[in-house]
């Protein structure tokens, strides 16, 4: 049994909700009167109620199940690194470990994906539950556990569990976290055991925040009331592959003439996959030097990320010969939503001694709630990832009736299923879910598809459209993979064949693997369950009747492109496209990243090597924390060019003479530039698209549907408000914004620079008149946000970094939310800049997602890696863990990385022995 570390405090939630709401309040409340003024009663009962969750991190521990003893020894950061003698004890140990510090969070996530959230927080969260069970994410994640995972993978996960059960044997909710306590749940909410399915189904939020292009396939529909389709090519350029390279420049294709020599292009992945290696004795036929749903989850907890277009992630990898080791470097930091705890969780798994009884002996960051650890390095190879953007999803309008959908000319019945909504204080709630041979019919659930089946644009031999099409959604997510399977054979390879062929496993979410090793080599492949189509290209909404339009397979993992110790000596992926597009069969998407990042990361990286310099581990980090704005460096030009009468704004204008580019937190020219980059976007476009597209709540008079001038009189003109959330609007000033700009800037006079007068702001006809506009808006816009002296302004006092608890934090009361939240920090970085501290540019300046961790690994000696967590290890409000990373995370430092025994012994502050 676990230790009682612990008295109970006896409280018991009431039989009312509204008395549940008092003693919630009261706690929280007793509990802040107490840290703060140290009342004596309320100091002791509030004390033990936060001290009742907080780890035991010394002694020993007793654990049924062990078949031998652990060690967790925790360095002054509170970051875990395990010793077992089995496999089994190490996970099981990862299980009890990651309860003790975030149970709380996982199991706010499993109740996520299994769209049962509602027995948790009420009714307020039903329709949140009604979409996920839509969506089915735990249905998949139980079939992958039945049908697709090997057994090894299944016998880790039930340690896993088996570990996150023993911690929870014996504990109230009140003794395992501060949430609980501070909820008051009805009927004295108790949490379930986890199970290895509660693990799997972490995978489908994951794959579902970097899904690809869906977002984008949903705006470009809705554009469609409002802008004609030159309009709306205007506002998605072909990617600049002249300008920002591509991942793979010297890369290959196993088994080419197999593959692309074959009739047929449909052929389904090979699990198994070759590994192969680029030299021509490899068996390779071609080596050659290429050419360089919205609304309804605004309201879930965070996950992995948020569906800007503008998110994203960077990795890159340097070769040995440009470092100042002789061994390569290897760098990641994805980009994510901001969330408290962080998202990531910091772990070493080590087997005392390596062998077929213990594989393992990796370091790194971890999902707490899964076994395994996602990025990092063992004793032989690093990895990093980030998402490689391709389209994995496809949407289908679907004519429907009261018997069906109609599919090649007949209808077809639904498949259906009834879910039965279980609700915290209220009644429960049952909901049909319908699917069609194209999956689950999101629309049933999505008033913005909706829209979108309204809207959609179909030829002339389309079903008569009715009160509009149903949306049914293909994702390649929704069959179960093995993934799981991925994250455990990459956590034990030891070279770059074992690496590729643990990496065919990683079907979705598809990312960016980039590699290197102790043996000098460095890569990258691209993994993933990516599918091939009849007819379309996935960038729109397609007709779901016509079976031209049916996916008819899956790319081969042999036909997808790698890298392996590519001349130049480095390879960058930050989200940019993976592949000249003439130079492959296949369409990957069209909705890449525009390469903004991954050219200013290789432009630093190409710099020091031309320069005749080395890289070191230093430089890495500093290549992280590069803030530069790429698109003021095309843009101020033309602004300090442009007469200026009004001399408070001929004063701001001032502030970007000399100005380096930089955006430093404490510079007030990127506060002034980042400003005037919003209202360029705001006149120019933001204002001409429609209002599904625009910022909650903003409302404008404009001109009718089909046109983007400026109104005169002659034009109707309608009052429209914008309706989505301020962090998911557009224009979001990502780089695809940067190329739609660069691009316009060849054409002064194009219709998108002419906007009308607004109030005393004068109109524009042209590019220079919208600038100056711009200019002015801004001007008066930060006069207000930060007063009229100039001296005061600076990029931090805009772009700040607020912590929030992912549940009460959000929508609990004022004071819950006082002692849960944390912050705001002042950052220095920008939106499609390295150090990507990413805002919403329809939405406001405060930060919308940030790099979630940053690590750079040293592979000529693992001891001298770097890491750091957004947050801290803890996921206790009250632990000196909770947020002890980031304040130097802020400040771009970090931490040292222990991974030889030596140096993990070393750095230990707190050891716990876990005994059978």
């Amino acid at each position: 049994m676990p230790p009682n570390t612990t008295a109970s405090s006896g409280h018991k939630p009431g039989k009312s909700g509204r008395k549940k709401g008092r003693k919630a309040r009261l706690l929280v409340l007793v509990l802040v009167l107490a840290i703060i003024g140290g009342i004596a009663y309320g100091a002791y009962w509030s004390i033990s109620t936060v001290r009742a969750s907080l780890p035991q991190t010394t002694g020993s521990i007793t654990l049924d199940g062990l078949s031998g003893p652990v060690d967790v020894k925790r360095d002054s950061y509170g970051i875990p690194q395990i010793y077992a003698s089995s496999d089994a004890d190490l996970f099981m140990a990862q299980g009890y470990v990651q309860a003790q510090d975030r149970f709380y969070e996982m199991d706010v996530r499993r109740h996520m994906t299994s769209g049962r959230l509602s027995e948790m927080f009420g009714k307020g969260q039903v329709k949140n539950d009604e979409f996920l069970r839509t969506l089915g994410w735990d249905r998949v994640a139980q079939k992958e556990y039945d049908t697709t995972l090997s057994a090894s993978t299944k016998k880790y996960l039930q340690a896993y569990a088996k570990g996150v059960n023993a911690y929870l044997k014996g504990k109230d909710g009140k003794d395992i976290s501060l949430e609980y306590a501070a909820l008051g749940f009805e009927n004295n909410y108790k949490p379930q055991k986890w199970t290895p399915v509660d693990s799997i189904a972490w995978l489908k939020a994951m794959a579902w925040d970097l899904r690809g292009n869906m977002q984008d396939e949903i705006d470009r529909a809705l554009m469609t009331s409002r802008l004609g389709p030159q309009q709306i090519a205007d506002l998605y350029p072909e990617y600049p592959y002249s300008r920002n390279q591509p991942i793979v420049t010297e890369g290959e294709y196993d088994e080419y003439t197999k593959t692309f020599g074959s009739s047929d292009s449909s052929t389904s992945t090979s699990t198994s996959g070759t590994t192969g290696s680029t030299s021509s004795s490899s068996g390779s036929a071609l080596t050659s030097q290429l050419s360089s749903l919205s609304n309804v989850l605004e309201d879930l907890p965070t996950a992995v990320g948020v569906n800007g277009q503008g998110i994203g992630s960077n990795s890159w990898v340097v070769a040995g010969k440009n470092t100042i080791t002789g061994k390569p470097l290897l760098a990641n930091d994805p980009h994510l939503e901001a969330s408290l705890p962080s998202v990531w969780y910091q772990m070493g798994l080590h087997c005392r001694a390596v062998s077929s009884k213990c594989q393992y002996d990796v370091s790194g960051y971890t999902f707490a709630g899964m076994p395994g650890v996602v990025i990092g390095h063992n004793q032989n190879i690093a990895w990093g990832m980030t998402n490689s953007g391709v389209d994995t999803t496809d949407l289908y309008l679907e004519k429907l009736s009261g018997d069906g959908y109609l599919y090649d000319g007949k209808t077809k019945p639904f498949t259906t299923r009834t879910e039965t909504i279980k609700v915290a204080g209220g009644a429960s709630k049952k909901i049909v879910v319908r699917e069609t041979n194209n999956g689950p019919l999101l629309s049933d659930r999505d008033d913005e598809l909706v829209k979108v089946g309204k809207k959609a644009t179909v030829d002339a031999a389309a079903p008569d459209r009715g009160d509009g099409y149903g949306i049914a959604l293909r994702w390649t997510a929704e069959d179960p993979g093995t993934t799981m399977d991925a994250v455990f054979a990459i956590d034990k390879a030891s070279n770059w064949t074992e690496f590729r062929a643990a990496s065919t496993k990683f079907d979705v979410p598809s990312q960016n693997l980039v590699y290197a090793d102790t043996k000098n080599n460095i890569g990258y492949t691209l993994p993933g369950k990516i599918p091939t189509r009849g007819k379309g290209d996935g960038s729109l909404p397609v007709p779901g009747w016509d079976p031209k339009y049916d996916w008819n397979g899956y790319i081969p993992q042999a036909a997808l492109p790698y890298e392996f110790n590519p001349k130049r000596g480095y390879i960058v992926t930050a989200n940019q496209a993976v592949i000249d597009k003439d130079k492959y069969p296949y369409t990957l998407t069209t909705d890449w990243g525009y390469g903004t990042r991954s050219q200013r990361i290789t432009d630093l990286i190409q710099s020091k090597i031309d320069g005749g310099g080395k890289i070191s581990t230093d430089d890495m980090r500093q290549m992280q924390l590069d803030d530069s704005s790429e698109i003021a460096k095309l843009i101020v030009p033309k602004l300090l060019k442009l007469d200026i009468d009004d001399p408070d704004v001929r004063e701001a204008q001032k502030l970007l003479e000399g100005w380096d580019y930089t955006q430093d937190a404490d510079s007030a020219a990127a506060a002034y530039f980042n400003s005037v980059w919003r209202n360029i976007l705001k006149l120019a476009f933001g204002n001409k698209l429609p209002k599904e597209l625009r910022v909650k709540g903003q409302c404008l008079i404009v001109k009718p549907v089909d046109t983007t001038g400026p109104a005169d009189e002659d034009n109707q003109k309608v009052r429209e408000c914008g309706e989505r959330d301020a962090d998911e609007a557009q224009p979001d000033g990502g780089d695809r914004w940067f190329e739609v700009v660069r691009k316009l800037m060849d054409d002064p006079t194009s219709d998108w620079w002419k906007t009308p007068e607004s109030g005393n702001r004068p109109g524009a006809s042209n590019m220079n008149q919208l600038f100056k506009r711009a200019m002015i808006d801004a001007r008066w816009e930060l006069t207000a946000k930060l007063g009229k002296d100039i001296d005061t302004w600076s990029w931090g006092r805009l772009h700040r970094l607020f912590l929030k608890n992912q549940t009460l934090g959000t929508e609990g009361p004022g004071i819950v939310k006082y002692v849960l939240n944390r912050g705001p920090w002042k950052l220095s970085g920008g939106e499609a800049t390295v150090n990507a501290t990413g805002w919403n540019a329809a939405g406001g300046y405060g930060v919308v997602w940030v790099p979630s961790m940053r690590m750079v690994v040293n592979l000529d000696n693992f001891d001298k890696s770097k890491w750091i967590n957004l947050t801290g290890a803890s996921g206790h409000a009250y632990s000196a863990h909770y947020t002890d990373q980031t304040s130097k995370w802020v400040n771009g430092e970090l931490l040292p990385w222990s991974f030889s025994s030596k140096a993990v012994d070393d750095s230990t502050s707190d050891t716990l022995v876990l005994k059978p």
